[in-house]
Order: structure tokens, then C-alpha cells, then sequence
């Protein structure tokens, strides 16, 4: 009875391979922790210096831990009333940013089945409007939306704000979930309806749960932008009682130099948080509706 060999030569190519493998493996953990630490130290360093006395913030000695940690920066921030009021400025953003987000999705869904499922006469037309319209820089139209606004009486107004944030919002909205509604073979729907479903009820019971993952991922671009968008909230809501939270943070910035950076910190802190608090609920249920909808499907 003979025992089969492996030859030395296949042998040794298989330990170079499995070496560099390994060091492959090893540069990309290196790559991925360089990248995350790039990532995470400004918002860290943010946080640290909203925690520390403004004297020791303009000092010339770095401190990357906050020795004398202190809260009054915060206390300052939120209840100071020689500046622009916290707590109305976060009521602001976060009615501007649910409305915009909830109407944005309302409008691009409707429009994304209509450009995706049906076949109409202006189809590619309305497409290449899309496309056309999110080339327009929005700076180019911020004096025509004021006019707007202001012929509307709908100047430092949640509802004005919420109107152009939509208007803004909704082109790379529909075109987004335009290719999520794509992914989703019409056949499902007609075997449903094969079974005895209606459309509407194939479509709410089979398309519509494989397509939250769309819904959820273009709601996150949504927020992101009507979070932090200060142009048109500078130039629509300029009074202190209809301010959102970045035009708030400008008020930080005093002209004559004289600028507390300390409390700067502490407001951009606050501003993070609710981003913060609304990442780490969507991520969840992003990544159940991923995988839900790849064992539907």
C-alpha cells in the first residue's frame, strides 16, 4: 500500500501564500484602525475640550484628557440668555428635520413606483429632470426661494423651511429609492396575485417590507441634510426664536474675535447628540430590514 506525497514545491507555494495571507490580513486591520482613529479623534477631541475651562482651552499645553472636567460650559450653552435660546432652536431642527424627512419619503416612494412600475409618455423625461435638477447648486437659488418665502409670509417659519428642505431633498430622494424599487422583481407581486392577493395587497405584503432597507438608508440622507443645512436656514430663519440649531451655533462666533471656544465645543456637542441617538436606532433596524428582506426574497 503507498501513501500519496505532496510535493515540496506545492508545499512551500502553499506557505507563501498562507504568509501573505496573513500579512495582507494584518496591513488591512493596521489600514482599518489608522482610518478609524482619523475618523473618531475630532469628535473625541470636541467632546473633550466642551469638558474643559475656556482658560485651559486657550492655553498653549494641549490636554488630551480634561483634568479639570467642568459642566459649565453646557450650563452656559443651554441656559445663558444673553444669546439665541438652546431649547427652542432644538425644537426648530427637530420639527423641520421630522417633517422634511417624513414628507421627502412620502413623495419620492409614490414617484419612484410610478417612474419604476408603470410605463408613461414623459417617463425619461421626468428621469433627466431629476438628474438636472441635482446639478443646480442651491446656492444659485437662494434670493428666487426668498422671494418665494417671503411673498408666501412663510419667512422664519418651520412650515417654510420644511417646504424648501423637501424641494431640496426630494431629486436624489427619488432617484435613490428609484433603484432600491428596481431591485424588487415585479414577478413577486404577480405570483401574490396568483395566490388571490390584490395588487395593493401583494404590494403591501411582499414589496413593501423588501423595500424598508430603501426607505431607512434615503431617510438617513434625508436627516443628515435638513440636520445640517445652514444656508437656507441662515437666510429664511434668521430670527432668534425660529433659528435651527447650526444658524444657533453661529452665534457663537463673536466679530471682534473675542470667541469662547470652550462653549463652542459644547455646542457643537449637543448639536451631535441627537445625530447621534437617531444613527444608533436606525443602524438596528437597517440591518434587521436587510436581513428580512433577504430571506423574503
Amino acid at each position: 500500500m503507498s501513501l500519496a506525497v505532496t510535493p515540496r514545491p506545492v508545499q512551500d507555494a502553499g506557505r507563501r501564500f498562507r504568509a501573505s495571507r496573513r500579512t495582507g490580513s494584518v496591513l488591512a486591520a493596521i489600514a482599518a484602525v489608522i482610518v478609524f482613529a482619523c475618523s473618531v479623534f475630532p469628535v473625541y477631541w470636541m467632546v473633550n475640550t466642551s469638558f474643559q475651562p475656556n482658560a485651559q482651552v486657550r492655553g498653549s499645553e494641549l490636554h488630551f484628557w480634561p483634568d479639570n472636567a467642568t459642566i459649565e460650559n453646557y450650563t452656559n450653552v443651554i441656559f445663558d440668555h444673553a444669546r439665541a435660546p438652546f431649547l427652542p432652536a432644538l425644537g426648530n431642527s427637530v420639527a423641520v428635520t421630522l417633517l422634511s424627512v417624513a414628507v421627502s419619503l412620502v413623495f419620492a416612494f409614490f414617484a419612484a413606483l410610478a417612474v419604476t412600475r408603470f410605463r408613461f409618455k414623459s417617463r425619461a423625461g421626468f428621469i433627466v429632470t431629476i438628474l438636472i435638477i441635482q446639478m443646480i447648486p442651491a446656492e444659485a437659488m437662494i434670493i428666487s426661494t426668498f422671494r418665494l418665502m417671503d411673498s408666501w409670509h412663510l419667512l422664519n417659519s418651520v412650515i417654510g423651511l420644511t417646504a424648501v428642505y423637501v424641494a431640496t431633498v426630494l431629486p436624489f430622494t427619488i432617484w435613490t429609492l428609484r433603484g432600491f424599487v428596481n431591485g424588487v422583481p415585479a414577478e413577486l407581486e404577480e405570483a401574490a396575485m396568483i395566490d388571490g392577493l390584490s395588487r395593493s395587497q401583494a404590494f403591501w405584503r411582499i414589496t413593501f417590507p423588501l423595500l424598508a432597507p430603501g426607505l431607512v438608508a434615503t431617510g438617513v440622507f434625508g436627516f443628515i441634510q435638513a440636520w445640517n443645512e445652514f444656508m437656507f436656514a441662515l437666510v429664511l430663519n434668521p430670527r432668534p426664536e425660529a433659528m435651527t440649531l447650526p444658524v444657533w451655533l453661529r452665534t457663537f462666533l463673536d466679530p471682534n474675535g473675542g470667541v469662547v471656544w470652550a462653549e463652542v465645543m459644547a455646542g457643537s456637542t449637543l448639536v451631535a447628540v441627537p445625530v447621534i441617538i437617531f444613527f444608533l436606532i436606525v443602524q438596528g433596524r437597517m440591518t434587521s430590514g436587510l436581513v428580512a428582506g433577504a430571506v423574503k426574497g
